[in-house]
């Protein structure tokens, strides 16, 4: 109860916003009451002065000053002062509230001096008090103040004012006592101390009232600025990490590329990587991840302080920084990394991008950045590489890429070649697997390690897989019409493909478009694609077989997990990565090696394919410890399916018969 009524009369302590909300609130008002009251003074000096000048008897301009004309250029210079002050202060000219404050005291005491000095003038002639009445009014209830200010002003000003009239005689009071022959007496009259009582509790009330309306609405607009600036600040801010984010780095970065003032020479784009940063997730957790992920945020915010600095995505982070000294923080940071890695070794990694006016905006220049990036990856003696002309050249090449898979697929740029699987059991062609080559109008022939990667990296390889499985298709429907050769064809499955398309869904709709039997389709999938454990991986797999296709692991001891992939997923047939057949004559480990993983198929009742064979003694090799099937350019590189045909009719290779129209 106490403190409900501290606020009622204006005790309880104020928010600067608050405190703020009032004085423009007054400052508002001074401009509406300076405005009137400078109008009506200057017509009252001219109405005086008319007044001066027609009258034949007047007691002289001394006179006039005294009475009237002190009182109306005192009120006007003081309306004037106030309204120069708050216009500048509205306009956002001046914020010096102290000064402010003064001036809507001296502003507010003139006019009641100025009401008091004129009332009693009237009230002398038997006139009313209106001046003063008015001159109170609109200062107490124009002006906001805390009720027990206002009960103080009224008060001392209503006593004043009594005090003074009490001590005049009135001119009725005088005529009455010429009439009547008696003693004039002075004083204020019952009614008008009473009018007078009435009109300070009626003025007392409406300051209440209007001040805690104004305190209500400044504190819900003080919630509301709250709400927006919480709001505001957390559509900026990584929730992860603490540290800004990519919506900021963009606004922030086209701000001072707009600031015609700031310094751009030698603006640097950084783009961060915490390399190997999954396997870190993976032995602590992703708890201990995202701690250390928070901390080296931190690391990176605090070295580039006064730079613009954001969490781009996952490990990733972007900074746009003057180029003085970039490396060794970056060298600085690298190092204070390797103190917190603990088992796992991690690797700081930064492309930069050189800031060039008028070229490119922020997203292409992170892009830029991330790329040179990229480019060190894996390259364990390297942790800084600044973009140049040779990853110009190569950036431009992704990009012509990305931006026109759509085109060559619709032009057919993109064609199928088939290279040869051979049973080791009858030398004879058992199968085929089918490879995108892309005859480019401007690149010419671009190579599938240039084109498959940059698909995979921007997430568009599903279109050509679609494309790939749709033309393989209509090579059977081909054939099968023209009574000519084909084997079943294996056909490469990205994991992006189960992530952006029904690729499965998509397979069955084809082979029943074009009539093609399932066992003439086999999936194969990298091993790479596996490393990652996603959940839906197993069960698209599981879906695969069961529906009554053969699925391949591709590249099988080319990453590090291969025995884990072999234990968590079950595959039909293991493609052995051709990288086991380099240096087969020198390295007498290739051997043993190669021997127990065709075993290991033949007890994981799987059929075992090696890729890579190029000479009769590894073929010899591999048929004699038991392996199923062979695939490489002893046999045939790869060649478009008429040039295989020509192969197969001039007796360099042999198909068997099932296969044979």
């Amino acid at each position: 109860m106490l403190n409900y009524i501290k606020r009622w009369l204006g005790f309880e302590k104020q928010t600067q916003y608050v405190r703020n909300y009032f004085f423009k609130t007054n400052m508002i008002a001074g401009i509406y009451m300076s405005i009137v009251y400078i109008i009506i003074e200057i017509w009252m000096i001219l109405r005086i002065t008319d007044i001066m000048l027609n009258d034949k008897h007047h007691p002289g301009i001394g006179y006039y000053f005294r009475k009237y004309y002190f009182y109306y250029f005192l009120l006007l210079v003081a309306a004037v002062t106030m309204l120069l002050f708050a216009l500048r202060y509205i306009r956002g000219k001046t914020n010096n509230q102290r000064l402010g404050t003064a001036l809507k005291w001296m502003f507010a005491f003139i006019g009641i001096y100025f009401g008091t000095r004129i009332a009693i003038n009237d009230y002398s002639k038997g006139e009313q008090i209106l001046a003063f009445i008015t001159m109170e009014v609109v200062v107490l209830c124009l002006f906001v103040w805390r009720p027990w200010t206002a009960f103080l002003i009224l008060t001392a000003t209503y006593l004043n004012f009594y005090y003074q009239i009490d001590r005049v005689v009135p001119v009725n009071a005088a005529y009455n006592a010429i009439i009547h022959n008696t003693e004039a007496v002075k004083g204020a009259t019952p009614a008008t101390a009473i009018n007078l009582f009435t009109m300070w509790i009626a003025t007392i009330m409406f300051c209440i009232s209007n001040f805690n309306k104004t305190l209500v609405q400044a504190e819900k607009d003080e919630n509301l600025e709250k709400i927006n600036s919480r709001l505001k600040e957390n559509s900026v801010i990584d929730e992860l990490t603490g540290i800004h984010n990519m919506v900021y780095f963009r606004r922030e970065s086209d701000k001072l590329f707009s600031d015609e003032n700031a310094v751009k020479d030698d603006l640097v784009f950084l783009f961060m990587d915490i390399e190997n940063f999954k396997s870190y997730n993976e032995t602590y957790g992703f708890h201990k991840g995202n701690e250390l992920l928070s901390e080296i945020a931190h690391m990176i915010d605090s070295y580039f302080s006064g730079s613009i600095v954001s969490r781009f995505s996952d490990d990733h982070f972007v900074v746009l920084a003057h180029g003085k000294d970039c490396i060794q923080k970056i060298n600085k940071i690298s190092g204070e990394l390797k103190d917190l890695q603990g088992e796992v070794h991690l690797e700081l990694k930064c492309g930069a991008y050189k800031y060039v006016e008028g070229e490119l905006d922020t997203s292409l220049a992170c892009d830029r950045a991330r790329f040179a990036c990229n480019s060190i990856k894996k390259h364990y003696d390297k942790n800084f590489r600044i973009y140049d002309k040779s990853l110009e050249d190569l950036f431009q090449q992704k990009q012509y890429i990305v931006n026109n898979i759509d085109v060559a697929i619709e032009n057919k740029y993109i064609c199928v070649f088939y290279q040869p699987v051979l049973s080791t059991a009858t030398g004879k062609i058992c199968g085929l697997e089918a490879l995108a080559r892309w005859h480019d109008p401007n690149y010419g022939m671009l190579s599938p390690a240039q084109f498959i990667s940059t698909l995979e990296e921007y997430r568009q390889i599903h279109k050509l897989d679609k494309y790939m499985i749709e033309q393989v298709c209509l090579d059977y429907v081909s054939a099968k019409e023209n009574k000519q050769v084909f084997a079943p064809v294996s056909i490469n499955f990205s994991r992006l493909d189960f992530e952006l398309c029904h690729i499965a869904e998509y397979l069955n709709r084809m082979l029943e478009k074009y009539g093609v039997p399932k066992h003439f389709i086999d999936v194969e999938i990298t091993e790479s694609a596996l490393i990652d454990q996603l959940d839906f991986l197993p069960d698209e797999i599981a879906h695969l077989r069961n529906t009554g296709y053969s699925v391949w692991l591709d590249d099988f001891g080319s990453g590090y997990s291969s025995l884990n992939v072999l234990k968590d997923y079950t595959f039909d047939v293991l493609k052995i990565d051709m990288k086991f057949l380099n240096g087969f004559a020198d390295n007498e480990k290739t051997k043993p090696i190669l021997r127990n993983i065709v075993n290991l198929t033949k007890q994981l009742n799987m059929t075992s394919l090696s890729e890579g064979v190029e000479n009769a003694e590894q073929f010899e090799f591999l048929k004699e410890i038991g392996c199923d099937k062979v695939q490489g350019y002893l046999f045939s590189k790869p060649v478009p399916l008429s040039e295989l045909r020509d192969k197969i009719a001039k007796g360099e290779l042999e198909v068997e018969e099932k296969f044979l129209p």
